[in-house]
């Protein structure tokens, strides 16, 4: 009997150990390469329009639709933004969530006034905002659509949150210091880290914004 429940021990804890490597390194995998695919499909998409005549600006997406690219040269991060933050169409595939629903809609980078809100998963599936804690006042934060490319500048910080103080990202955000109307963007991701009992927050200011035919902006250039 005990020999018995020593194999069913051993067993169990070989389950666990393959369990932890799928959600700490494999759902990794699966989502990057997910990642991975969509911003090539979103730059085929971009290039075949700008071949297009007078291809319109598009403004509405729908939920899961990715949009953008976001770029955190400071920690080496290329990920798609898709419309809406649900863990299962946007989240869980590697992607960067934008708050687009009811109450918590926020606005667009091509607005010329609001708060541009994303969310991203801090650990496994793709984890784009694992160390979104180091980014400092000052590093580039570099958002590229089909159309443009808008550079944003980090200004500060919040180490946590609960999950429901939605202030965080309305459009003029409490907490972050802006005391105006003006183009924002919010990073929001669950902290500490393997947990979602708070919210980690990383506010930035707009600071550039140039056509895709001007090439991409300084923050982007290769050292």
């Amino acid at each position: 009997m005990s020999r018995l429940a020593g194999e069913l021990f051993i067993t169990l804890g070989v389950v666990m150990l393959l369990f932890v490597a799928y959600q700490l390194w494999y759902t990794n995998v699966l989502a990057e390469r997910t990642a991975n695919g969509a911003a090539g499909s979103l730059r085929q998409n971009w290039e075949r329009d700008q071949g297009a005549a007078a291809a319109p600006e598009v403004s509405a997406f729908e939920p899961g639709q990715g949009f953008a690219i976001l770029h955190i040269p400071k920690l080496d991060v290329k990920v798609p933004v898709a419309e809406g933050v649900s863990k299962p169409k946007v989240l869980d595939k590697g992607m960067v969530g934008h708050y687009a629903d009811g109450a918590l809609k926020s606005a667009m980078p091509a607005d010329q006034q609001g708060n541009f809100a994303l969310a991203g998963h801090r650990n496994t599936h793709g984890e784009p905002f694992r160390f979104i804690n180091r980014l400092a006042p000052g590093d580039p934060v570099v958002v590229e659509t089909r159309d443009a490319y808008y550079t944003y500048e980090i200004t500060s910080s919040l180490a946590q949150t609960p999950p429901a103080n939605v202030s965080v990202i309305k459009p003029v955000p409490e907490g972050s210091g802006f005391t105006a109307p003006g183009r924002y963007i919010t990073l929001t991701t669950c902290t500490p880290e393997f947990t979602s009992t708070y919210r980690m927050i990383v506010w930035g200011r707009m600071t550039d914004e140039r056509p895709r035919s001007q090439g991409a902006p300084p923050a982007l250039a290769s050292p």
